[in-house]
């Protein structure tokens, strides 16, 4: 399902450029670079060098290194000039990252005006002695559990219309269209 939410909150054409942050071994980027074809561009950011590593050979192993690039990089601050991308996606990791407001900020300075973002990721239970459980048990991880209009929020703040949320127990999927 997680793929096909991806897709829908994407709507990935050919030709398109698309941004995979958190990429991991590239599971998702490989999917996007077919879904974009020759003529456009998946591009992978993540900064474990071993996943990257591993992304980049099943990347060649599935003949698509010619439409799909990686690049160890900060989802905080993207290499890329602004505009440079139809669609931004980070599945997986926003809870993980030190400042994932600042990253979804970095995601809407190199979309495109009309460009989509897709975002999967945590999401807090919605009563109050199931939330005060759950964040005492992922207190030692670090991982940030984000309230269910939290996301929603930090993308109409960054310029996203059409955000749309859909929940599934402890997980999230929020995506929008930045304004042009």
């Amino acid at each position: 399902d997680e793929h096909r939410i991806a897709r829908q909150l994407l709507e990935l054409h050919p030709g398109d450029g698309v941004l995979d942050v958190a990429c991991g071994t590239g599971n998702f980027t490989r999917r996007f670079a077919r879904a974009v074809g020759p003529q456009g561009l998946a591009v992978g950011v993540d900064l474990s060098e071993t996943m990257l590593a591993r992304a980049v050979r099943d990347t060649r192993s599935a003949g698509l290194d010619h439409q799909a690039a990686y690049l160890r990089a900060r989802a905080e601050e993207l290499p890329f000039v602004d505009h440079a991308f139809d669609a931004a996606c980070c599945f997986a990791g926003l809870n993980l990252m030190a400042d994932p407001h600042a990253a979804i900020a970095d995601m809407a300075r190199v979309l495109v005006p009309g460009g989509r973002i897709a975002l999967f990721t945590s999401a807090t239970f919605r009563t109050p002695g199931l939330r005060l459980w759950q964040s005492l048990a992922t207190l030692p991880s670090g991982m940030t559990m984000f309230g269910q209009d939290e996301l929603t929020g930090a993308l109409e703040a960054n310029g996203f219309e059409d955000v749309r949320l859909l929940l599934s127990g402890t997980t999230q999927f929020v995506g929008g269209v930045l304004a042009g």
